[in-house]
């Protein structure tokens, strides 16, 4: 019966590896654990793309199928009109109305773009000129 070093766990002194052959083991188990969790990430994006390619595709079918309710609605708001009007009044009014409001989005969309540019971020430009003036500073 061999002699226990650890109070009765079963394991001798020659049981325990030496700190050398641990580390030979981790510069071995290492890289092929990144490996191995490179092929899963590698997977998992490759299903995310997947996923969300077909869910581009449906966001793209709803938006014509959108459209085109549009359109019927639009015929509608006309057709409507010409009960009271004639037809050429009604699909003018329509038009102008559609004109109007597609010309309101247009100049708020443009006050939006104009408020965005320039592209460059502004405020973290500005922190990064006081991060290297207090790093100066402490430094001089």
């Amino acid at each position: 019966m061999s002699t226990s070093t650890s109070g009765g766990t079963g394991h001798t002194a020659h049981d325990d590896p030496t700190l050398g052959a641990l580390v030979h083991d981790l510069t071995q188990q290492v890289p092929q654990l990144i490996r191995s969790e490179m092929r899963l990430a590698q997977a998992e994006m490759t299903e995310k793309g997947k996923r969300a390619g077909i869910g581009i595709g449906m966001f793209s079918a709803a938006g014509i199928l959108a459209f085109l309710g549009l359109g019927s609605l639009v015929a509608t708001a006309i057709l409507a009109l010409a009960q009271v009007l004639p037809d050429w009044v009604s699909a003018l009014i329509v038009a102008v109305v559609l004109l109007a409001v597609g010309g309101g989005v247009a100049l708020v969309g443009k006050r939006e773009v104009k408020q965005a540019t320039p592209a460059a971020p502004e405020h973290a430009i500005e922190g990064v000129k006081e991060d290297i003036a207090v790093v100066k500073g402490v430094r001089s």
